[in-house]
């Protein structure tokens, strides 16, 4: 995993948009985060949880334990992030390009991992595993590629 919370520094490795409820999860290179709502064209995005971010680490950490191999896309998530740990960050503001997001709290797997690949719901569970979800404080257009960092407390 990388560095506590505050001193890791990372990139922004994929991203998905969600057209549709229980749709696909499409790639895209890039996107707009737009203030106080979430990634553009996505749905099922609230006032409390605009974004949903997952870390590579974890996710990879999740399939070593399970011995498999599924794309991080399986999450649902909207953004992959790599040389960040999201665990325990609840109240930190992430700084992705020049987007600034909020971490609300951990994101919970829920019974779709259990249908993606059996275990995975419950292997996600330990150390905000599944991710986090976040509001979007400072809104712009954001690709793969980007830095990943932590605001200073």
């Amino acid at each position: 995993m990388a560095d506590r919370p505050g001193t890791s520094h990372g990139a922004l490795e994929a991203i998905w948009i969600k057209r549709a409820h229980r749709g696909p999860m499409d790639p895209v290179r890039t996107a707009r985060l737009v203030e106080g709502q979430g990634v553009a064209g996505s749905v099922d995005r609230s006032r409390r949880r605009q974004v949903t971010i997952l870390s590579r680490e974890a996710w990879d950490a999740c399939m070593a334990e399970l011995g498999v191999t599924l794309d991080p896309s399986t999450r649902r998530a909207n953004l992959l992030v790599a040389g960040v740990d999201l665990e325990g960050t609840r109240n930190r503001v992430l700084r992705i390009g020049d987007a600034r997001l909020l971490i609300g709290g951990e994101v919970t797997p829920c019974e779709r991992m259990e249908e993606a690949y059996a275990g995975l719901q419950a292997t996600m569970r330990p150390h905000w595993r599944g991710g986090a979800f976040a509001q979007v404080l400072s809104g712009a257009e954001i690709q793969v590629g980007d830095p990943v960092q932590w605001e200073s407390p």
